[in-house]
């Protein structure tokens, strides 16, 4: 059975940071490009950063880009995002996808498989 699992999330300050995990089971990530999505109540979901399945590129939004940082252990078939300073507006449901292909996805159409998603709240 495909499957993502994301964990990490959780309640945190302004400034603050959290590192999200997202593993793998029943499929290899070597092979696949990672993403990360988030979505705030009432908002569309957004692209948040990718890498490819050989870390060789990444993607990040102009709202993170310096703050979050995405990487990958392809032999523990996990991808992480550790997120830095943390500001309100980054609250949002995050969601990590795995896309067929080498390449750096910044929309969710290339992406084949989802996870269900962990809850980031940053607020004082």
């Amino acid at each position: 059975q495909v499957q993502l699992v994301e964990s990490g999330g959780g309640l945190v300050q302004p400034g603050g940071s959290l590192r999200l995990s997202c593993v793998a089971s029943g499929f290899t990530l070597d092979y696949y490009a990672m993403g990360w999505f988030r979505q705030a109540p009432g908002k569309e979901r957004e692209g948040v950063s990718s890498i490819s399945s050989s870390s060789g590129r990444t993607y990040y939004a102009d709202s993170v880009k310096g703050r979050f940082t995405i990487s990958r252990d392809n032999a523990k078939n996990t991808v992480y995002l550790q997120m830095n300073n943390l500001k309100p507006e980054d609250t949002a449901v995050y969601y990590c996808a795995a896309g067929w292909g080498d390449g750096i996805y910044e929309t969710s159409a290339p992406y084949d498989y989802w996870g269900q998603g962990t809850q980031v709240t940053v607020s004082s």
